[in-house]
């Protein structure tokens, strides 16, 4: 019976960390993208935004990363091949995910509630950000609006909901609504080219390992603290590439290094092959 009390009690504590606060108003600027914003907080302080569970197009690219991640998300959807150069699949993503920008700023027109337990949510060290879920004033999920519209792929970190789901629930929500927004054309879906589709992403699995083998020999020499290293740190480590690196952020904290087993794409011997660039400091 204890047992089954802690399990049923299970979701409350994980979400008993968020904090939600009503009355946030978004505050705009010129860099923001459909994911990824200023708010301003009832008390008067901004906090830039990083949404749990949904990936727009980048559309402010100032560095090879941002282009190598735009590269990834054209392949995601399908579209890499659209138009007859690479030029015209890239004014296409980028003018996706202006889209997506102009809508986040028209759901978040009026004031909404920010759930958020102040994790950060860097995906480069160069900028600071902290996760959140975003009720909009309608009482909608802006994650899973933006992936309903075809304007966000269901990608990145998750965690517990506001409403008590676990993040496994929430990711399948949110895959859900991508899958319907696929069958209906929504957003960037509407472009695919279904015929090359898997070879597209089969590329990008496949130049994601290259650059994984080629960083293995270029690696900093300066172990990282899963806790607090950035997804563009994490990925430095030989082993670790996007998919895990997310994993590892969305996992957090850990304690010591084997906590780190129970991480998605982690098992006995990658948790060998990354000890040494692991190290954990107050």
């Amino acid at each position: 019976m204890r047992f089954l009390f802690y399990f049923l009690l299970i979701p409350f504590l994980q979400a008993a960390d968020l904090q939600s606060i009503p009355g946030v108003r978004l505050v705009p600027t010129d860099w923001a993208d459909g994911d990824s914003f200023g708010v301003r907080f009832p008390d008067g302080k901004e906090h830039t935004l990083r949404l749990y569970g949904a990936d727009c197009f980048e559309w402010h690219l100032s560095s090879a990363s941002d282009a190598r991640r735009l590269r990834a998300q054209r392949r995601y959807f399908g579209i890499s091949t659209f138009g007859s150069s690479s030029e015209d699949s890239i004014n296409l993503a980028k003018s996706l995910g202006e889209a997506a920008a102009v809508q986040t700023s028209d759901w978040l027109s009026q004031p909404f509630t920010v759930h958020t337990s102040f994790a950060d949510g860097r995906g480069s060290p160069r900028y600071k950000r902290i996760y959140a879920f975003i009720t909009t004033a309608d009482g909608e999920d802006l994650s899973t609006l933006l992936v309903s519209n075809g304007l966000a792929r269901a990608y990145g970190v998750v965690r517990s909901t506001p409403d008590r789901q676990s993040h496994e629930a929430y990711r399948e929500q949110l895959n859900d609504a991508e899958l319907i927004a696929a069958r209906n054309s929504k957003g960037a879906w509407a472009y695919t080219d279904w015929e090359r589709l898997s070879a597209q992403r089969s590329n990008q699995r496949m130049e994601e390992q290259e650059e994984r083998i080629a960083l293995g020999t270029q690696i900093a020499t300066e172990a990282l603290n899963p806790n607090t290293a950035s997804r563009d740190e994490l990925m430095r480590i030989p082993g670790v590439g996007e998919v895990t690196a997310l994993a590892l952020i969305e996992a957090r904290p850990f304690k010591e290094l084997n906590d780190l087993n129970r991480v998605r794409g982690i098992g006995a011997k990658t948790l060998e092959k990354i000890s040494p660039w692991i190290k954990f400091t107050k």
